[in-house]
This record gives structure tokens, sequence and C-alpha cells, in this order.
């Protein structure tokens, strides 16, 4: 029902800031939950951000909140990741999810996810 593709991910020095898009397929972006996730290399993936199907609401993991902005342009079917004071600590690959619902921080809640895209922040 959607398919999610990441971009914006590279190397950044720490303090730096990234911004990541997942862009969406289909007619109907505006009816799914967004969820941005990570997974750093030999660690599970943990949540990061996510939003409303209206962008009215949002919630942040306590490792990212103050530093990172999730929103999303529905009519670019689009959710972004805005990225500031970059951390070491923040190196992972960063994941896109969608569902159908509210929205959630949870990993097994999400139906749809994107392939993901790396994020590196060099000491």
């Amino acid at each position: 029902q959607v398919q999610l593709l990441e971009s914006g991910g590279g190397l950044v020095q720490a303090g730096g800031a990234l911004r990541l898009s997942c862009a969406a397929s289909g007619r109907t972006f505006s009816s799914y939950a967004m969820g941005w996730f990570r997974q750093g290399p030999g660690k599970e993936r943990e949540f990061v951000a996510t939003i409303d199907w209206s962008g009215s609401s949002t919630d942040y993991a306590d490792s990212v909140k103050g530093r990172f902005t999730i929103s999303r342009d529905n009519t670019k079917k689009t959710v972004y990741l805005q990225m500031n004071s970059l951390k070491p600590e923040d190196t992972a690959v960063y994941y896109c999810a969608a569902r159908i619902g509210r929205y959630s921080g949870y990993v097994s809640e999400y139906t749809y996810w994107g392939q993901g895209t790396q994020v590196t922040v060099s000491s």
C-alpha cells in the first residue's frame, strides 16, 4: 500500500546537522502515522521520533529530544527528520516507517519500512 525511500544521510562532524527525507509512494500518504527509527552497529533498532497523520502530534526518544525535529508535508508525500547538534552516538542506519492508526514509538506496531540511510557522526 505504501513504499518508503530514505535519503539525506552522510558524514558529518560532531555538533553539525543533517536533514533526512522519507519519500512515500502511493496516493494515501496522509492516512499514515510515520516514524523514524535507527540501528547502530551491534545494537537493536530503536525509536527516534514519530508524527501523526496530520502532523499535529509528535513524540521523541529522550536521547534526541531538543535536538531532532520530525515533520511532514502531505502534499509532497514526504516526512523529514531535522537532526541538529549531532553526537557520535547518533551514528546509525536511520529507517523511515509507516502505519495505519495512532503515532507510535514501537517497532512492532509499524507495517511498512524503508531500506534505511546511513548517518555517520565523527568526533
